[in-house]
């Protein structure tokens, strides 16, 4: 007997010993696996913040109905730190991921209530099951959760991990994380958390339902009570400490509905984002990224109150404004419509309008590189051309009806806008060479080869537009649009730093030259058989400007410059309406003083420098010869060797048209520093 009850006890030692050895063995295995595959990521989908150029957060995009972001411990205020262990880990430290003690009296607890009334999950539990964001109460998913929580501990440092958690817990509202909560409830950082709010914030993640100081405050100060209790316990801070924390006076944030900052501006951002830094969706999504970008607040500011003030009431009329720095390419502002909220359609990047005159000066230029000066002279006169080897038949007319009936230079005809004398020269010079001016100044839309294209019946962008004038305000040095400074991740490490991208698209003093024409439409001295187009902003404007506008049946623009800023402005139906109130079609023009005088504010007053190939000459307006004391001048600029040589001659009164001049304003004050 003896001896067969010491075989079974062999037996059944061997089969202990056997099962125990498969279990370290097994454990083992696990432990190599562990250790052999790659670590899970830290991370989670976080919230990307915009900022403007002076460094203010003005948007965020994430989930839909998640805000999250990622700050290092270190930046953390030590007490949510020892708030969050007190409350949910004292042993966090020690522990190797799994705190077997509390398994035991949870297990104990559990089993005498027939009830799970007690947890047991260590902080690097629950964050294991944060990062794989699956909940549910099943088996696969507390071996899956065990299985990261031996990863985490394995490859990442204690620190690491409570990082990882403190971004990562979830408080309800859509927030995750002790930034966005500190901000969401109190209108703070994590940095800056007291003792008070950080235990109440410690105690939200162990029900943000039945803790959230937002919807039940009294239970949110119970659940206070007991984590200042546990930080008491911990010896983190003593109970003087607890007392004045738990009678402090809590002032939660208001979250009203605050209108988007520069909606139009942030979404021609995010198309940025994918189109020059080549992010994805999700990553712009997800990311956490820390976004710079060009945006004034000032800028935008003038921009915004300018298209308020000037376009009101219950018509339906749109506009949109872009202002650009000519020497970087950086987009200052941009406004895309009147109201995002009743329409999204950013009229600044998406919509395409015929641009009316505002095309001229590539017409103009093109015709510098092609051996007209500002002197030319051509006769302003109703004509009718005939094009496509006399096919076709085109009559265009001037503004008002209004014709010199005798020849006028070019320098006037710009700043007159005279129909005439335009359409004559572009199909003198053949309209390809207009088109092939327009695509080196980055105008990518079709063209179609007409003589009307040069009163711009080819739709196009303002950004087009905006991208050519640039190279007039910078002697030749085009600038493509610059909407982002730099991205960098949430950890501050620079993912995509943007540079200027500027090419020498004109030559420079023919560039100079098509600038000082286009100063033409606010210098009363050019006025002739009408006023220049800018006569009615003279008196508005503080220092020399360049500029063109536009107007056609449908659309209304205006588009000028000053050495540090270029500004256009457009206004239309989008539905191609036409503009018959008189105020419709002068809007752009008082938007456009507006923008620029505002956002010129502070700034220097600079001129336009003439290049070293250029002279300056005295011309008679009229007959584009040189001045005498019997005829009045206009400085004229010129290529060396290309001014007129000839002299005006007085003109008999009989023998000139009539020529319909209102009264002149008095000269605006910056004329004594007027360079030409």
């Amino acid at each position: 007997m003896d001896t067969w009850f010491r075989k079974r006890l062999k037996v059944i030692g061997m089969i202990i010993a056997a099962g125990v050895a498969t279990i370290f063995i097994t454990y083992g295995i696990l432990l190599a696996t562990v250790y052999v595959q790659e670590p899970p990521p830290l991370t989670v989908p976080q919230t990307a913040k915009v900022y403007d150029a002076e460094g203010e957060l003005i948007a965020e995009r994430s989930t839909p109905g998640v805000t999250r972001y990622w700050i290092s411990v270190e930046d953390m205020s030590q007490h949510i730190i020892d708030a969050t262990l007190a409350a949910e880990d004292a042993d966090f430290f020690t522990h190797n991921g799994f705190d077997y003690s509390r398994i035991a009296a949870a297990t104990i607890a559990n089993l005498k209530s027939f009830d799970k009334v007690q947890g047991a999950s260590t902080l690097t539990q629950q964050y294991a099951r944060n990062l794989f964001g699956d909940l549910t109460k099943t088996w696969s998913r507390k071996i899956r959760e065990a299985y990261v929580t031996l990863q985490l501990e394995m490859h990442y440092s204690k620190e690491d991990i409570l990082e990882g958690y403190l971004n990562t817990i979830y408080f309800g509202h859509g927030v995750y994380g002790v930034e966005a909560a500190a901000q969401y409830f109190f209108n703070t950082s994590a940095s800056d958390l007291t003792i008070a709010e950080a235990a109440l914030l410690a105690g939200i993640p162990k029900g943000p339902g039945l803790y959230s100081p937002e919807i039940h405050f009294d239970n949110a100060k119970d659940r206070q009570g007991y984590v200042l209790k546990q930080m008491v316990k911990s010896r983190k801070i003593s109970k003087e400490d607890a007392e004045q924390a738990k009678a402090a006076t809590i002032a939660l944030a208001n979250h009203p509905n605050e209108p988007l900052r520069a909606p139009y501006y942030q979404q021609a951002v995010f198309q940025a984002l994918q189109e020059k830094a080549g992010l994805t969706e999700r990553q712009i999504q997800t990311g956490g990224l820390r976004i710079f970008t060009t945006l004034q607040p000032h800028v935008q500011a003038s921009a915004e109150q300018a298209v308020s003030r000037h376009v009101h009431g219950q018509s339906s009329i749109q506009a949109a404004v872009v202002v650009m720095e000519p020497k970087t390419g950086k987009v200052r502002a941009l406004v895309g419509g009147r109201d995002f909220e009743e329409s999204a359609f950013n009229r600044a990047t998406q919509a395409k309008r015929a641009p009316g005159s505002t095309f001229k000066p590539l017409l103009y230029y093109t015709a510098l590189a092609n051996g007209f000066t500002p002197a030319t002279t051509l006769v302003s006169e109703p004509t009718t051309f005939r094009y496509d080897d006399g096919r076709e038949v085109y009559k265009p007319d001037n503004y008002n009806g209004y014709y010199a009936n005798a020849p006028i230079t070019m320098a006037q005809a710009l700043a007159l806008s005279d129909n005439i004398f335009a359409v004559k020269t572009n199909l003198f010079l053949g309209e390809q060479r207009l088109i092939e001016t327009a695509k080196t100044l980055g105008i990518d839309s079709a063209l179609q080869p007409v003589p009307s294209l040069a009163l711009g019946t080819s739709p196009v962008s303002l950004m087009e537009m905006t991208e050519a004038y640039t190279a007039f305000a910078n002697q030749g040095v085009k600038a493509e649009p610059l909407f982002i400074e730099r991205v960098e991740n949430y950890r501050g490490e620079v993912l995509y730093e943007a540079k200027p991208e500027l090419t020498q698209a004109l030559d420079r003093d023919l560039a100079f030259l098509t600038a000082h024409m286009m100063t033409g439409m606010f210098d009363q001295e050019l006025n002739g058989y009408t006023t220049v187009t800018g006569q009615d902003l003279v008196s508005e404007l503080h220092r020399p400007y360049a500029g063109k506008s536009g107007t056609t049946n449908t659309d209304t623009w205006m588009i000028g410059f000053t050495p540090q800023l270029v500004s256009t402005v457009w206004l239309g139906y989008d539905q191609g309406q036409t503009l018959d109130i008189p105020a419709e079609k002068v809007a752009s023009k008082k938007i456009w003083a507006d923008v620029m005088e505002k956002s010129h504010e502070g700034l220097p007053l600079r001129t336009f420098q003439a290049t070293e190939g250029v002279i300056p000459v005295a011309i008679d307006p009229s007959s584009g010869k040189r001045a005498t004391t019997s005829c009045k001048g206009r400085m004229m600029y010129f290529e060396r060797g290309t001014a007129p040589q000839g002299y005006c001659q007085p003109t008999e009164p009989e023998k000139r048209a009539p020529t319909p001049v209102p009264k002149k304003p008095r000269e605006a004050w910056w004329k004594e520093f007027w360079p030409f």
